[in-house]
């Protein structure tokens, strides 16, 4: 058992989350078998390790040295847990890699629980109390976001807006990456998100962020290998019952961070929240 915010005591890792704690440090054909199993875990609950070895394109020592690399004993042990897993009427599980999606609300719903515990799962206090420091402490913060990624790198810099004097989400309608990342000094905090379908200079960028000695946090789904180059690599589950990602696990790390970097800021947070409220009286915008 581990345990988490406020002495809360989660329950024991499931399946899924071993196998997204264990694919930053597997072999290829390894990490191609993973990657499979967190898209399609139904695939290892209902195949055999033939089938599946099969499906995956690798052989069946593949599949042998990834089940002990997960902590089971056999195949069978493992395909047990993902089996008792699915009964959770989670429709991830039954969701095949040739099946169309549902359209059931409650499928969705059980995803986006899943999603949201299996984000939190990885949290500690430390570490986000350390990305909330670290903002507080810095000369600028930079949320970085394309795509999918830019309203939630837009939503975070304005949250943190109300515990920090310079908070920018970039890229702007027709800014450039370089005429912001030539203005990041080792004093500030980038936060990058990185989520599916990334851009394909992201990694790039990227580095030249880490390249000016700025703090750097990363927010991926939990596709990318874990990057330890920076700061600290945050990957977030987005499985969905439809065609889309689903970012629910994303906006509940970014609901932590940004609620713990107003409670760490104390009295000059407080006093910045009443400013804003002041002002927001006076000109009648709310």
């Amino acid at each position: 058992m581990k345990k988490h915010f406020h002495g809360v005591i989660m329950p024991d890792r499931s399946f899924l989350a071993r196998v997204r704690q264990k694919l930053p440090d597997l072999h290829p054909a390894e990490r191609r078998l993973g990657e499979l199993v967190c898209d399609f875990p139904g695939e290892l609950a209902s195949y055999s390790a033939s089938e599946l070895a099969e499906l995956a394109q690798v052989s069946n020592a593949t599949v042998t040295r990834f089940v002990r690399r997960l902590g089971y004993a056999s195949y069978e042990d493992a395909r047990r847990d993902a089996r008792a897993e699915s009964l959770s009427g989670s429709r991830l599980y039954l969701q095949q890699s040739d099946d169309s999606s549902d359209s059931d609300p409650n499928s969705f719903l059980s995803v986006d629980i899943r999603n949201i515990r299996d984000t939190m799962e990885q949290l500690t206090i430390d570490d986000i109390d350390g990305v909330a420091r670290a903002i507080l402490a810095a000369r600028r913060v930079w949320c970085v976001g394309f795509r999918a990624a830019n309203p939630l790198a837009n939503y975070l810099q304005w949250q943190i807006l109300q515990a920090v004097d310079d908070s920018i989400a970039v890229p702007g309608g027709g800014q450039t990456m370089g005429e912001h990342i030539a203005r990041t000094l080792p004093s500030d905090v980038v936060i990058v998100f990185g989520l599916r379908r990334r851009v394909a200079d992201l990694d790039a960028i990227l580095q030249s962020f880490i390249s000016t000695g700025a703090t750097v946090f990363y927010i991926t789904d939990e596709g990318v290998t874990e990057n330890r180059n920076v700061a600290r690599h945050f990957r977030c589950a987005t499985q969905s019952s439809g065609p889309l990602f689903s970012h629910v696990g994303v906006m509940a790390l970014i609901n932590i961070i940004a609620n713990r970097t107003i409670e760490l800021a104390s009295e000059s947070g407080r006093k910045k929240l009443r400013s804003i409220e002041s002002f927001n009286e006076a000109l009648g915008e709310l």
